[in-house]
């Protein structure tokens, strides 16, 4: 049976999709077939033969070897705006339950399936739904990555308590340094593990590319 990881961050831009493929990376070493869920994107290139491609769907299917982005990533939308609202400008309803099938048939042909979400835990889906409402449809549990810098302390648990508000479980907690190292570095990661219920999957380090 499969077992599916719901990834949310701190903030937008602090390396959810850099964390999502060190840890397909690492599940793959230990010879598990990992697959990625992207469910909704906003802020795409437009290829040659006029596709549309997020630069996060494709780093996950870089890591994974996946082809059918339909399938990984049902919502793409062009404009790098927020999701709600690039959905409302193209005239689209997120469909929760169209999602919950895609990672079903997902989670069919793998051990592993992580699901990475857009922006924060609140960030919105449409004008009732949020990214937490899409973490409870799919009942996975849920894989805190925190952007490692002045005022991620106050953000991971703020975000750890709205997760456990939920009734999901916070499965672990990856530090990323999408920055160079913040100032007391290792006593800033030594409150987040003090303070934040649950264990420390990966810490990773600044790397300036």
């Amino acid at each position: 049976m499969s077992q599916g990881f719901f990834i949310t961050g701190t903030d937008t831009e602090i390396g959810k999709t850099h964390s999502a493929v060190e840890l397909i990376r690492l599940h793959q070493g230990q010879g598990r077939r990992v697959l990625a869920m992207k469910p909704v994107a906003s802020g795409c290139d437009i290829l040659p033969d006029g596709s549309w491609l997020n630069d996060d769907v494709a780093r996950l299917t870089a890591a994974t070897g996946q082809t059918d982005l339909d399938l990984m990533n049902p919502y793409r939308f062009l404009p790098p705006v927020s999701p709600h609202i690039a959905a409302r400008e193209a005239g689209v309803e997120i469909d929760l339950a169209r999602i919950r099938e895609h990672y079903a048939r997902l989670a069919a042909q793998a051990d592993i399936v992580l699901v990475e979400g857009a922006g924060g835990w609140l960030a919105p889906l449409s004008d009732t739904l949020f990214m937490e409402d899409l973490a409870r449809e799919l009942a996975l549990p849920v894989i805190l990555v925190v952007g490692m810098r002045l005022g991620c302390i106050n953000h991971a648990l703020l975000t750890a308590r709205a997760v456990a508000d939920s009734g999901l479980r916070l499965a672990g907690w990856v530090a990323n340094c999408a920055q160079p190292p913040q100032a007391a570095y290792a006593e800033n990661l030594a409150t987040l593990k003090r303070h934040i219920p649950a264990p420390l999957l990966l810490d990773i380090p600044y790397r300036p590319s």
